[in-house]
């Protein structure tokens, strides 16, 4: 679910979704009235100033502004918010539909730990992320074909894979097999 909200012309934050809210830290009852800019900072004051005279000569398109924000963990995230003018009619003055897009937050602590996989079983992987077929792997390796069967079997059942494909992908995601480099390596 997107963060959204609705304010009124001013900013105030008239209604917000529980994931507005879980971004704020709070509940959705507890941001009724709040600034949307107070709490989410604007990174450039021109791209506020420039919303807030287009906003005053009643122009109705998107309007986009960075901002950063504490989150509920106390470290600072970055993100866009964009409003966009709504209302019945067009003499009434709109309210602003208001999205969060979260471009980014705190790197982590610390990388996830590497998958430990043999080295046997690594340079598999690598064999087949680059193509090669369950013979190839065994003449590469110096395994038989039911050696390699017995290893990607294992690796299979380990992680939870449903297929070959997937076995490569989790590797990939698990650290096993290095991204960005060709042939595939461990």
């Amino acid at each position: 679910m997107s963060p959204v909200a609705v304010c009124d012309v001013y900013g105030g934050v008239q209604l917000a979704n529980p994931a507005m809210a879980a971004e704020c830290g709070t509940t959705p009852m507890r941001l009724r009235g709040q600034d949307i800019l107070e709490l989410f900072r604007p990174l450039r004051a021109t791209e506020v100033e420039r919303v807030v005279e287009a906003l005053r000569l009643r122009h109705r398109s998107r309007y986009q502004v960075s901002v950063s924000w504490p989150g509920p963990d106390k470290a600072e995230r970055y993100g866009e918010l964009t409003a966009d003018p709504v209302s019945d009619t067009v003499g009434e003055t709109p309210a602003l539909l208001v999205t969060l897009r979260v471009i980014g937050g705190p790197e982590p602590a610390r990388d996830p730990p590497v998958e430990r996989v043999s080295p046997t079983e690594a340079r598999i992987l690598a064999l087949l992320a680059g193509g090669a077929t369950t013979a190839r792997a065994a003449r590469e390796t110096g395994l038989t074909t039911d050696g390699v069967t017995y290893h990607l079997r294992r690796l299979t059942a380990r992680w939870g894979a449903a297929n070959r494909t997937e076995l490569v992908a989790r590797a990939y995601a698990l650290g096993v097999l290095t991204p960005g480099t060709w042939p595939p390596r461990a």
